[in-house]
């Protein structure tokens, strides 16, 4: 039986202006964009959690939920850096550590000689340490399976721990909602409540080729975790590749759809780059190269893989309706990261989670 920890840092972008800056300790804040325009909410405070406030938000849209919301800016190269003092941390029991986001992380570590090999023990080894070194709180779940030790992470935040045990595993996930399971995004939860599954014992139920019929592939992944069976790997952290593709308009170019069209001919090439390199990726990022030559970045992040082209038509245009629109547009792109091998039988899509942003500027062409 394998042993699965899921380490979730607290609002941690959030969490890092706080510590850096006491004075926005305890209140409302929101770390993204201006309110003001176009921004988007990359994390929440818990002091402003409570209004409804949540990341992928706009800006706008959280400061009415909040008026006396604090915005502050992204500040991305220091949460990377904070992120590779987590993961030194988590490297230090195991070698299979599989990095969702900079703020998670799946950990392997039915092998690890540590804290007697409990699990548990070194869950909460983990926290102890990233508590002491950055001052910042972490959730650990702990679990037989990645899906399993993911939700249990959500039981007892912030700062807290939960345990799934073998023994435990199916009366949990019979009294779990769907709405609960990672992998089952609304517009499935509204097709299952459709089909009168409600809970975990409801998916249980229900035949697997009535799934299949219903959600393909998909189907047979919602019959699996239902039971309790999930056989993917915590897959080690493999260095930093990514592929991509760009191109530069003939002219400048301020039209939306022609810049939209272009980053989809530039995702199309990108990803047949990604097919023939026989990887698959969890991170896509658009480009965007202004007429001064300024450059600005929009990625997002989830937490299994893009498994056709078009999957990424929907971030690639919800991306650019993120992105300034204060000048002509000189340049696009869209790359791929957070690559994995690819492999046979793999069949889960992740829940999104927001990646960020960065923003650099270029002084030549």
């Amino acid at each position: 039986m394998r042993k699965i920890i899921h380490i979730d840092m607290d609002a941690f972008f959030a969490s890092v202006e706080q510590r850096d800056n006491p004075e926005l300790q305890g209140k409302p804040l929101v770390v993204g964009g201006d309110p003001n325009g176009r921004g988007v909410v990359a994390a929440a405070s818990y002091e402003i959690r409570k209004f409804g406030v949540h990341s992928a938000m706009s800006c706008y849209r959280a400061r009415q939920l909040c008026p006396q919301a604090i915005f502050v800016k992204p500040r991305f190269e220091v949460y990377r850096e904070v992120s590779e003092q987590i993961r030194t941390i988590m490297h230090q029991y195991t070698p299979l550590v599989e990095p969702l986001s900079l703020d998670e992380a799946y950990l392997d570590v039915t092998d690890s000689p540590y804290e007697k090999n409990s699990a548990t023990l070194i869950a909460n080894r983990i926290r102890q340490q990233i508590l002491q070194q950055t001052q910042l709180t972490a959730s650990a779940g702990v679990s037989y399976n990645k899906m399993l030790a993911k939700i249990a992470s959500d039981l007892n935040k912030p700062n807290g721990i939960a345990v799934i045990t073998p023994e435990q595993g199916l009366d949990f996930i019979a009294n779990l909602p769907v709405k609960k399971f990672h992998g089952i995004g609304k517009a499935t939860v509204k097709m299952l409540h459709d089909m009168g599954i409600i809970t975990g014992l409801d998916l249980r139920n229900t035949p697997a080729d009535v799934l299949k019929q219903r959600f393909g592939k998909r189907g047979d992944f919602f019959h699996q975790i239902a039971h309790g069976i999930d056989n993917r790997e915590v897959k080690a952290e493999r260095k930093h590749k990514s592929v991509g593709s760009e191109t530069t308009f003939l002219q400048n170019t301020i039209d939306d759809k022609v810049i939209v069209a272009a980053l989809y001919r530039e995702n199309s090439q990108a990803f047949k780059d990604l097919q023939k390199k026989q990887r698959k990726a969890r991170t896509i990022t658009i480009k965007i190269k202004y007429s001064d030559f300024s450059v600005i970045t929009r990625s997002h992040s989830i937490s299994s893989h893009f498994e056709q082209e078009s999957d990424a038509h929907y971030w690639i245009q919800w991306l650019y309706d993120h992105t300034p629109k204060l000048l002509p547009v000189r340049l696009v792109g869209v790359t791929y990261s957070n690559l994995l091998q690819a492999e046979r039988g793999e069949v889960t899509k992740g829940s999104i989670t927001f990646a960020g942003e960065r923003v650099d500027q270029a002084g030549t062409p």
